[in-house]
């Protein structure tokens, strides 16, 4: 196991989270630094629960960002900032993605199961 992941959409480096295709039109990159990470909420996803967004959001609260092999994907993550709008992503290795992004936030292991995801 690395302490590093990394996958078309996300990457978790030394020092930060970066979501790539997140700002829209554009598709710009967010970077959110670990030090910024309240916590991880571990989602399912279902059709209207997150699944069929690409990129974008339904939901004032989350932006997705995007993502066509979202539709394929039965895990997601909202990344708590602690700001009115959270990040939503559905990595390829959500177990490996979890892992690393914990360990680098300092913010143990999960405390609860996943949740049904949000309408997105």
């Amino acid at each position: 196991m690395s302490d590093v992941y990394h996958d078309a959409k996300i990457e978790c480096n030394d020092g930060a989270v970066v979501i790539r295709g997140y700002y829209f039109p554009w598709g710009g990159a967010k970077t959110v630094p670990y030090s910024s990470i309240k916590d991880l909420k571990r989602v399912d996803l279902g059709l209207a629960r997150g699944r069929a967004r690409i990129w974008g959001t339904a939901n004032p609260s989350l932006w997705a960002n995007l993502d066509p092999g979202r539709l394929k994907k039965t895990t997601g993550f909202v990344i708590e900032l602690g700001k009115r709008v959270q990040p939503f992503v559905t990595p390829d290795d959500p177990n490996e993605f979890e892992r690393v992004v914990r360990q680098r936030a300092n913010l143990g292991p999960r405390s609860s199961p996943p949740e049904r995801g949000p309408i997105i």
